[in-house]
């Protein structure tokens, strides 16, 4: 039996990449960066502060850490609310104790059920990033475009009515994106987004409405992954954040570099992980190179570079 030639086809297909956001470049024929700090390493602690329903959907698909079992699934449901119950808070503490700003990617859904969580952000100094309406807010190619923008909007208005500020930042679900969702962003106002993950440091990129810039956050270096994927400890996540940090050390002094800690409320602020965090946190606070920045300032500086 042949294949069907329509399985080769391929409408994107293009001599290079496959796409006309950004053109491909190599860090090292890029000019350098030089943080607004002076310092060589900016330092971006990104919390996913997430709302699971209970009775998830699986359209486009389901999210990562989401309802596992039958409905309902009270084990899962109120691990995750453990989360905005008490891990977030010792988070908060944590950094606090460092004199740390964060970048809180929110569900607007938190914002809508808990304006208290909003307030205690705002009241610490960290910055909002937009973050779907719920976890069944997900996106992928094959969604409605007029859906997808309601989905981008609505979690933009919920976040800003409860805060005050309306978000710059942006962070889909799972880091799932349509062919559409860049030129929607910047249709919707926002300055940056945090899916791409294929860099060390921001890049431009270029949709039909305009410029957006993409500040990686690389999920290999985040609790979720590190530590409930891969089944290693909290120590052990330390130390590769640790031993990421040193390696940006050695290199910016060819330029500024980034290292993004993405952190899970339910993960790292369990009460045997969290002095892990708050030691790599003290740790990060001595090292001279360090810039503790959110992915909004980190965005600002690489623009104004």
């Amino acid at each position: 039996m042949s294949l069907d030639p329509a399985y080769l086809e391929y409408t994107r297909r293009a001599r290079g990449m496959d796409q006309d956001l950004y053109s491909w470049s190599k860090l090292s024929d890029r000019a350098p960066i030089a943080w607004p700090s002076d310092k060589g390493v900016a330092v971006a602690l990104f919390v996913n502060l997430e709302w699971f329903p209970i009775n998830p959907t699986d359209k486009p698909f389901r999210a990562p850490g989401h309802m596992q079992t039958a409905y309902p699934d009270y084990r899962h449901y109120t691990a995750r609310e453990y989360g905005t119950r008490i891990g977030f808070y010792r988070m908060l503490d944590a950094f606090a104790q460092a004199g740390a700003k964060a970048s809180i990617a929110v569900n607007a859904a938190i914002a809508e059920r808990y304006p208290s969580i909003i307030a205690d952000i705002i009241a610490g100094g960290h910055e909002i990033v937009a973050h779907s309406t719920d976890m069944n807010g997900t996106i992928a190619s094959g969604m409605d475009e007029a859906d997808e923008r309601a989905l981008i909007l609505s979690s933009l208005d919920m976040l800003e009515k409860v805060s005050g500020t309306r978000p710059r930042g942006w962070q889909s679900i799972a880091r799932s994106q349509s062919w559409n969702t860049p030129r929607l962003l910047v249709e919707a106002g926002v300055d940056y987004m945090c899916d791409w993950v294929n860099d060390d440091l921001p890049y431009r990129m270029t949709t039909p409405a305009g410029g957006i810039i993409n500040v990686p956050v690389n999920h290999e270096l985040s609790d979720r992954q590190i530590i409930t994927v891969q089944q290693q400890s909290a120590d052990s996540f330390a130390e590769q954040m640790q031993d990421a940090f040193a390696l940006f050390a050695d290199e910016s002094t060819q330029g500024g570099r980034m290292l993004t800690i993405q952190l899970t409320p339910y993960v790292m602020g369990l009460p045997f992980r969290i002095e892990a965090l708050e030691q790599l946190l003290a740790w990060l606070d001595e090292q001279p190179q360090a810039w503790f920045a959110t992915t909004g300032e980190i965005a600002d500086g690489f623009a104004a570079s």
